[in-house]
């Protein structure tokens, strides 16, 4: 998977956010919800996954998705900190990148890159905000 910082940034703005969710929207999965046989509450997901044919599932609520549920599928469930882990070790460069573009781009606060690092972690993303700095020590 490469990452597309233009697509990132795009998402990341008011103009562009719109844009970026609705290229994601998945049409037509509802017919698959009542075979799924994960949680009841998010069948709807992984329905919507199937009809994709997408791979990975993100997302924090890994225990509503298990592996029994997954595996007719050929889908993997992972957390946003191991996702983002994965595509740091990926392609280091791009990411360090990307994460030091949205710093720079932060108005009102604006935010240091120690900042930036300490706001991943409380938004649960520990293992990647650790990971970044050591791949950008002495960036603080």
């Amino acid at each position: 998977m490469r990452i597309d910082s233009h697509a990132y940034r795009r998402s990341t703005t008011a103009s562009g956010h719109g844009q970026a969710i609705q290229a994601t929207l998945v049409e037509n999965y509802e017919s698959l919800v009542p075979a799924m046989t994960n949680d009841p509450k998010d069948r709807h997901v992984l329905a919507a996954a199937v009809r994709s044919r997408a791979e990975l599932i993100v997302t924090s609520n890994q225990k509503d998705f298990p592996t029994t549920a997954l595996k007719p599928y050929d889908v993997a469930v992972r957390s946003p900190d191991d996702f983002l882990l994965d595509q740091l070790n990926l392609d280091p460069s791009t990411v360090v990148r990307i994460a030091e573009e949205v710093v720079a781009d932060m108005r009102n606060p604006t935010i240091t890159w120690n900042g930036y690092l300490e706001g991943l972690a409380r938004a649960g993303l520990p293992l990647c905000a650790t990971e970044l700095e050591k791949r950008t020590a002495g960036v603080g």
